[in-house]
């Protein structure tokens, strides 16, 4: 997994934040739950995404690597508005299953709007198990 961030981070306080889309949203993780065939993170956006027919779509693609060197791929994924509406409620999905052993999980999402893409990166510790 290659590339480099656009936009800032901020993980010093736990659970990575990041400033997305051209600084006009922030991006914040809300965990990491291991199934027993894959991983889901968690995440909110604020303000939330635009919702109307006239905005450009924007779609999303997941790609991670733990620290021992596996590499996971996207597994799909979702978001929509949140219950009150001030931000976007999403989740994305990965596969295989992250094995005992594994700390740390360095991930990529890439947000992909009107021809351009949008990549961060960030790191999650790994839930003991």
């Amino acid at each position: 997994m290659r590339g480099t961030t656009s936009g800032g981070a901020d993980d010093s306080g736990g659970l990575p934040r990041l400033t997305i889309l051209g600084g006009r949203h922030q991006l914040t993780v809300g965990g990491l739950t291991l199934a027993h065939d894959s991983f889901t993170i968690r995440y909110t956006i604020t303000p939330p995404l635009p919702a109307d027919a006239d905005a450009p779509m924007i779609l999303l693609v997941f790609e991670a690597e733990d620290d021992l060197g596996r590499e996971y791929v996207d597994w799909g994924g979702a978001y929509g508005p949140g219950v009150d509406g001030t931000f976007t409620d999403g989740s994305v999905t990965g596969q295989p299953a992250v094995p005992s052993g594994v700390h740390t999980l360095r991930a990529r999402i890439t947000f992909l709007r009107g021809g351009e893409e949008f990549p961060y990166e960030f790191t999650l510790p790994v839930p003991l198990r």
